[in-house]
């Protein structure tokens, strides 16, 4: 089945300041919602730009799964602390760190197998992670020993690490920018849904089944996926090239003049343009090393991201909603509920994931409404897109976040109806899914030179937030008492972050304009692997 064909003859590109772009459209070019195709798609049937949509579609399902499926198995077995305290003879906080390496253990994967799908493709590094993910729960579902469970909950924590990168690279690699925020925001959704693992984890509690079943069930979806993604998902790492402008001599001045440049790429003659790989062809899992694709310098470089703001602001945002928010969640909802005056049995402690369930559905339904407020504000400014005119849906999350995070922290203080949990958890994860997608869609318009290597940092840095704060975020709440820490710290913590996004637009252009003129911008910009960058 081929799908219809886009026109290559967009005049749209960037201006002189990343995050910044003219889509102005001429008469008889394909436009959507008034906006020309950015990037521009060459004439290349193998371009992914030029993929049919079911291919492109399938292809977004099956990573959105993946992340599903990888933060799922990370949290899924927090329901189960009080039953490794008993089995193993440790303490709650050590039990919790079955949870909290191996999420650190997810963050520093992509440190490895983001370069990798640089240098070899993002095919094979995709099937190799859901083999080493797949093998990880079936060791997991065999460990006797505290130590052996936290070595299998490592290596398939480490193994999925690439499912949060690589959702992204690929909308990148294959949707056009008018798309982005819709389809990131259905990866968004996937990756938040994962926080529903513990709801399912303790549904097979409540069963009879012991813990192991968890893991059984997890590895059986991961060889499902393993197979679906062997037969679908094809190779989109593409460098796309264009014509060079063509430069004449004025007759007036002797300087070479720049004439307007055509921005597509259909000049070659029909009989240049390759054919459509075969079946065959698209299923092969090695497709050659990219030599311009450094390995080791992708891996250094990626930390010089930490020094542009927005990028800073993905890294805070992703940490504190996991860190503060959905482990705060997962670990004090099932201390409270089994306790009085609720006395719910411990089967049922995973059952706050229902909070989260409806407030991600809730807000499915604005998932493309960071795309049509930002086409709005281009058609307002005469074509000229900049990357913070999707920042405006931010504003009644950074209210609701906030406030529902009071709410589970007051719930919890003064046992009050357990509802009060479950509205709490659904307010902070409606807010939660807005900002987990526009920050991430705002950083990648702003800077798509290099942008594997913001992808490593984004998720390093933000396992390493909820990781840090994971360690010992029980021990506080504990300690120093639910409306103190929770509605308290957590809360201002959670809401200064959220309220950056007033600066940011404000000031969000002065930034990039003034970042675009550091020796940072230049390095990267020297160092973008050609035909990658749009």
């Amino acid at each position: 089945m081929v799908g219809a064909r886009h026109d290559v003859h967009s005049h749209a590109h960037e201006e002189g300041v990343p995050g910044t772009v003219n889509l102005q459209a001429r008469e008889g070019e394909e436009t959507h919602y008034g906006q020309a195709l950015y990037p521009v798609p060459s004439s290349d049937p193998n371009d992914p730009l030029q993929w049919p949509a079911w291919k492109k579609n399938a292809i977004l399902a099956l990573c959105a799964i993946y992340s599903f499926l990888g933060n799922s198995a990370l949290l899924g077995p927090s329901v189960y602390i009080g039953i490794y305290v008993e089995q193993f003879g440790v303490d709650p906080n050590t039990a919790a760190g079955l949870i909290n390496y191996a999420n650190l253990a997810f963050g520093f994967g992509s440190l490895i197998l983001v370069p990798l799908y640089q240098k070899f493709g993002r095919r094979p590094v995709m099937l190799f992670s859901l083999v080493a993910y797949a093998a990880g729960l079936i060791g997991a579902s065999q460990a006797t020993t505290y130590s052996g469970l936290m070595g299998a909950r490592v290596v398939h924590g480490f193994g999925s690490g690439i499912c949060e990168a690589l959702p992204v690279q690929l909308v990148n690699d294959i949707f056009f920018l008018h798309e982005r925020g819709k389809k990131l925001g259905w990866y968004t959704a996937a990756l938040c849904l994962g926080a529903t693992g513990p709801m399912w984890a303790g549904f097979m509690l409540s069963g009879g089944y012991s813990w192991p079943l968890f893991f059984y069930v997890e590895f059986a979806f991961a060889m499902a996926l393993l197979i679906a993604a062997f037969f679908l998902v094809e190779e989109s790492s593409y460098k796309r090239t264009f014509p060079a402008p063509f430069v004449s001599t004025s007759p007036t001045d002797e300087k070479p003049v720049a004439m307007e440049t055509e921005v597509q790429s259909d000049s070659s003659p029909p009989a240049s343009i390759p054919p459509r790989k075969t079946w065959a062809q698209q299923l092969k899992v090695y497709n050659g090393v990219d030599h311009d694709a450094p390995f080791f310098s992708t891996m250094l470089r990626c930390f010089t991201y930490l020094l542009i703001p927005s990028m800073f602001w993905v890294i805070t945002t992703y940490g504190l909603f996991i860190g503060l928010c959905a482990l705060t969640f997962n670990f004090v909802f099932p201390i409270k509920i089994v306790a009085p005056p609720y006395a719910w049995s411990e089967s049922n402690s995973g059952l706050i994931a229902i909070g989260t369930i409806l407030g991600y559905l809730l807000a499915l339904p604005f998932l493309p409404a960071s795309d049509r407020l930002a086409a709005r504000l281009t058609k307002k400014n005469n074509g000229i897109r900049e990357a913070e005119m999707r920042l405006g849906v931010l504003y009644p999350a950074l209210i609701i976040a906030p406030a529902g995070l009071i709410l589970f922290g007051m719930t919890a203080e003064k046992d009050l109806h357990w509802i009060g949990y479950f509205f709490g958890v659904g307010m902070v994860q409606w807010a939660a899914y807005f900002y987990f997608t526009v920050t991430l869609a705002y950083a990648v318009d702003s800077y798509t030179a290099n942008l594997s290597e913001f992808l490593i940092i984004a998720n390093l840095g933000k396992q390493a937030v909820s990781f840090g704060l994971g360690l010992e975020v029980l021990n506080w709440i504990l300690q120093s008492g639910y409306a103190k820490i929770i509605c308290g710290a957590f809360t201002v913590t959670l809401f200064l972050n959220c309220v950056a996004v007033v600066p940011f637009m404000l000031f969000g252009k002065r930034i990039r304009v003034f970042t675009a003129g550091t020796w940072l911008a230049r390095m990267h910009a020297s160092t973008a692997v050609k035909g990658q960058s749009h």
